[in-house]
């Protein structure tokens, strides 16, 4: 985890002292649940509550014991022990490391994925105002970055909200699959617990229980939760590479705010560059690259092995902490993103009219003239429009293969730009509903 792409909201999840808390509320739950089935006497179960409740956990000390016993559970075990006192002998009963870890990491995922999902909710919320702010605002559309055909800014922007409307579902279903309990004991029997304890122990913890754990919770859950985050990642580096590509100088249609005191370049004074959406495609990049291991992980020996343990301990917190940074970032460059109408206008304007030649083919097909020869007849007209000869209706109108089927008054109605742009309605409706 970098300081400088984080929020304190979601390094706070992933905190030795939020682990340990999760850690001890665990623990502490499972030895309530022993104590109501007559395993451990009900006072140390109120004593473990009353003594770790209250206590703060000393991160150094743990670290210490763990230095000796090379064991990081046994040695929060331990430093429990010296702060309960000797009732924290009925703690862990039957239990495994891995009940405590695995179910500690479904409870910082689920938080992890709480905050996520209102990370995409600011973003949704800042693309629909800009989209209706700009829904019949027309720009060009481009396909192999060329222009195609007119559509509206709008339309392009609640493209991204309906995207975005699929991440969210996404990361919800994600967060269903993940936010799982197992207190199984040491290869998932419950010999030495009851089911009732895990039982207990998830309700307390908002989770649900594994039908079925060895010594772990299987790790297809962790790998359906990390490619979600890589979609969603992939999502916020299609939205930043349309405005990097929009704010280059020869388009500048859109580009990100600007502020006072603001420098571009160390060389170049001049220089209002694209730096917040590039950081955005960095970032997409290193949340996709934590989806690979989460699916290598998800092979593990017998009932367990730790191969997934250490990649866990990066990918937990460096990809929900970067999907956060990354979402939040995304929402502050919409919502404060400046748009040039004139200047999209001034592009489509650009070409001379080429952007209207579907509609002319069209037109010469319904005219009676065949769809072979119609291609042939705008095409030629196209291509020297292309080669600066001259707007495409002029020429169009002074070729008489072409007028012969569509007299000049007819050709300069299929110029309408309105025409490109009467279903945007149906589009925001199906997009916002209403």
């Amino acid at each position: 985890m970098i300081p400088r792409y984080s929020r304190p909201e979601m390094t706070a999840i992933w905190s030795p002292e939020s682990k340990f808390r999760i850690w001890f509320e665990i623990e502490a739950h499972a030895a309530d649940a022993l104590a109501e089935l007559g395993v451990i006497p009900k006072d140390a179960a109120a004593k473990v509550w009353d003594k770790g409740g209250k206590a703060t956990f000393d991160v150094e000390r743990i670290d210490a014991i763990e230095r000796e016993v090379k064991h990081d559970v046994i040695a929060f075990l331990t430093h429990l022990s010296e702060i309960v006192g000797p009732e924290a002998r009925f703690v862990h009963q039957g239990m495994t490391s891995s009940d405590v870890l695995d179910t500690c990491l479904s409870v910082q995922l689920a938080r992890a994925s709480d905050l996520l999902i209102a990370g995409v909710d600011r973003l949704l919320a800042a693309l629909k105002k800009r989209a209706f702010e700009y829904k019949m605002t027309p720009t060009i559309g481009r396909s192999h970055g060329i222009h195609a055909e007119p559509t509206t800014f709008g339309v392009k922007l609640a493209g991204y909200y309906a995207e975005f409307v699929r991440g969210r579902a996404r990361l919800v279903a994600a967060r269903e699959e993940i936010a799982v309990c197992a207190i199984s004991g040491a290869v998932g029997t419950f010999a030495n617990i009851d089911p009732k304890v895990e039982e207990h122990v998830a309700r307390k913890l908002g989770l649900k229980i594994e039908p079925v754990s060895t010594q772990v919770i299987a790790r297809d859950r962790h790998a359906a939760y990390f490619a979600a985050l890589g979609v969603v990642a992939s999502s916020i580096e299609r939205l930043a590479t349309e405005i990097r590509h929009l704010q280059r100088t020869e388009v500048l249609e859109a580009e990100e705010y600007f502020s006072a005191g603001q420098k571009g370049s160390s060389a170049m004074p001049h220089k209002r560059n694209p730096v917040l959406t590039e950081n955005l495609t960095g970032l997409a990049r290193m949340v996709r690259a934590y989806a690979m291991p989460a699916m290598e992980n998800v092979a593990l020996w017998h009932e367990r092995d730790i191969s997934h343990s250490s990649v866990e301990r990066y990918i937990g917190p460096d990809a929900t902490i970067t999907l956060d940074f990354a979402l939040n970032r995304a929402a502050g460059v919409v919502e404060q993103l400046v748009v040039y109408p004139g200047r999209m206008q001034a592009n489509l304007d650009r070409t001379q009219g080429l952007v209207h030649s579907q509609r002319i083919l069209l037109a010469l097909t319904q005219a009676g003239v065949s769809r072979e020869d119609s291609y042939r007849l705008v095409q030629r007209n196209a291509m020297r429009t292309w080669n600066g000869e001259g707007p495409l209706l002029d020429l169009l109108k002074s070729d008489k293969d072409v007028t012969a089927a569509l007299p000049p008054a007819k050709l300069e109605a299929l110029f309408d730009l309105g025409y490109h742009l009467k279903q945007v309605d149906t589009i925001f409706a199906r997009v916002f509903g209403g």
